[in-house]
């Protein structure tokens, strides 16, 4: 079973600008600032990234969900939402209208203003592209969903709690999950994912078939079914891909065996590990995954 998620990973062409951004922008304060270690450029199967800069930030709040930056290649025609894989990271706020107006003129460029969601009308979200191309959800939780387990956001803008995923198939997405990490399937939920339309040039109100996948730690994996026009995620050889590139996960003990593993189990030091082993694999739409840990 898939634990809490422990850190989001982003590629950042320019990583002084994005530190700086979720610093002045988002309340996020550096833990970590130095060299990509070779233990974890080694089991992310990338041995060359070793020595690449990597920033590792927290909310304001402390939560040990963690956002890391890591020095890579631009991938200028990388658009958002056109590709299978990580597609958002989604972040619990305390008031997104006011996020909203502090946004403005910002290098988050916002790409859904503040809506109350599709299937409900106790959470309300928007969504904004950052200066490394990746998406950010900013969600507000009004009033908590019988069978929706949350977290409350301590500070203004909080930790990462769902992560966004794409698919050519919710199905194969669900039975991935389930059979590698022993995740629930859940029942597809029709909702406007105006973002994605957008993309695809659909109308607003277009609904797309997603699925809540329940991990530990209050945190979930939203899996998307993506238009058929969506295409596999671009990656320079021995780079990690754009935008969001990896997702870090809790489990109690790393499996035996991994057939879609990329490298080695490493123990690795420092953030997010503290000699913790950990390990790295390829999801079902071609989605790096690592698995840390625990204890």
């Amino acid at each position: 079973m898939l634990g809490r998620i422990s850190t989001v990973t982003i590629t950042a062409p320019d990583l002084p600008a994005a530190v700086a951004a979720y610093h002045g922008h988002l309340g996020y304060r550096v833990v970590a600032d130095g060299a990509l270690g070779r233990d974890t450029a080694r089991s992310w199967g990338r041995p060359n990234l070793a020595g690449n800069r990597s920033v590792i930030v927290e909310p304001e709040s402390g939560a040990e969900t963690y956002l890391r930056f890591v020095q890579g290649p631009a991938y200028a025609d990388y658009r958002p939402f056109a590709c299978f894989g990580w597609n958002a990271a989604e972040l619990i706020v305390q008031d997104v209208d006011r996020l909203a107006e502090r946004l403005r003129g910002s290098p988050f460029r916002t790409i859904g203003p503040p809506a109350d969601l599709s299937f409900t009308d106790r959470i309300r979200a928007m969504q904004v592209v950052g200066p490394a191309s990746e998406v950010l959800y900013l969600t507000e939780i009004k009033e908590k969903l019988a069978n929706f387990d949350t977290p409350v956001a301590v500070s203004p803008v909080d930790r990462v709690f769902i992560v966004i995923l794409g698919g050519s198939s919710l199905e194969a997405l669900q039975d991935c999950y389930h059979a590698q990490f022993g995740l629930a399937r859940e029942p597809a939920i029709p909702s406007v994912v105006s973002v994605m339309s957008a993309q695809y040039g659909l109308p607003r109100d277009h609904r797309h078939a997603i699925a809540a996948l329940k991990i530990d730690g209050q945190c979930y994996i939203e899996a998307d079914e993506m238009p058929p026009a969506a295409r596999a995620r671009p990656c320079e050889p021995g780079q990690l891909p754009p935008a969001v590139a990896m997702v870090s996960f809790e489990v109690p003990r790393l499996p035996e065996i991994l057939p879609s593993a990329l490298g080695p189990v490493q123990r690795c030091h420092g953030l997010p590990y503290d000699g913790r082993r950990s390990l790295a694999c390829v999801g079902a739409a071609g989605e790096l995954i690592e698995l840390v840990e625990a204890g």
